[in-house]
């Protein structure tokens, strides 16, 4: 006889073989991610029913009086379980999209964001028609932006840098994934500190970053998914968000040649501090700020005066 949904929801008494069907299972999913307060509860059971079960879609959607075997159907509530507790759902099935490509991601390295594709987007249409140009990402991370560079620019040099041995080694699995491990130069320390060591003051065709730029005040009102998983290192921006922006904007004129483009992503409500900031300090010239698909200025182009 077929479990009851309630039966299903209880553990299993040691030694009962009670097999869920897929219906039933999904169900079940939807139901506890639901009481957790997940907004896309059902699509979100789906994919992680497609993950745990190696099934599809349609067969969730045709299929669904077909029982699932235990040892399946554990895996899957484990998953539903680590959902409902707020882990990222990227977390938990290992990847992410980003630039039309799939980035493996884990709690090392930030998650990939799509607003954080307009800095690509930016130094491609920049660079697709430069010979050679030389790209440093600073605070890779999960390696995003620089694999997604050397992907989109096949002629250019990449240095990509971060402080995290964990993010390093996530964002070289990812170079590797694409069969791009030679192309990017993974480098660790301290934002320049790497470059610094090589020699490359004075001959970078631009900079990229994605620094952290959480204000202080506002890390304990991020959702649980951000604040409790991802890493601190990569969110908190000190007190007003710009304390990383500002070393940056600093650093990168030793680095940048003449015309040379400094890319940063920002949160909401910073782009016009920054630009102030930066005109105010000399050395750059405002090229221009790029809002995100919300309207929010989220990326502020500067070039190094010459």
């Amino acid at each position: 006889m077929e479990c009851t949904a309630r039966q299903i929801t209880a553990e299993p008494a040691p030694g009962e073989d009670c097999a869920p069907t897929l219906a039933a299972l999904l169900r079940e999913g939807v139901s506890r991610l639901t009481e957790a307060g997940i907004q896309n509860a059902r699509q979100e059971a789906v994919w992680i029913l497609e993950f745990a079960l190696g099934a599809t879609r349609l067969a969730l959607q045709l299929d669904g009086r077909r029982t699932v075997r235990q040892k399946e159907s554990q895996r899957a509530r484990e998953l539903f379980a680590r959902r409902a507790a707020r882990e990222p759902l990227q977390y938990i099935l290992g990847t992410q999209e980003f630039c039309g490509l799939e980035f493996q991601v884990g709690p090392g390295a930030l998650i990939p964001r799509p607003e954080t594709e307009l800095l690509v987007e930016e130094l491609t249409r920049a660079f697709c028609s430069a010979s050679a140009p030389i790209i440093a990402d600073i605070g890779t991370g999960s390696g995003c932006i620089a694999v997604a560079l050397a992907h989109a620019l096949p002629h250019a040099s990449i240095y990509a840098t971060d402080r995290s041995q964990a993010a390093l080694r996530i964002a070289r699995q990812n170079a590797a994934r694409h069969e791009l491990g030679d192309r990017v130069i993974f480098l660790a320390g301290d934002l320049f500190e790497p470059l610094r060591r090589i020699d490359l003051e004075g001959r970078l065709e631009a900079v990229v970053s994605n620094p952290p730029y959480i204000p202080e005040g506002e890390l304990a009102g991020l959702q649980p998914e951000v604040g409790a998983f991802e890493p601190r290192l990569a969110l908190a921006g000190g007190e007003d968000g710009l304390t990383i922006h500002r070393r940056l904007l600093k650093d990168a004129l030793e680095f940048l040649k003449p015309g040379g483009r400094l890319v940063l992503e920002v949160g909401q409500g910073q782009a016009g501090r920054l630009c102030r900031i930066a005109v105010t300090r000399g050395g750059y010239g405002l090229a221009r700020v790029i809002q995100d698909s919300a309207g929010i200025e989220r990326v502020v182009c500067l070039t190094r005066k010459k």
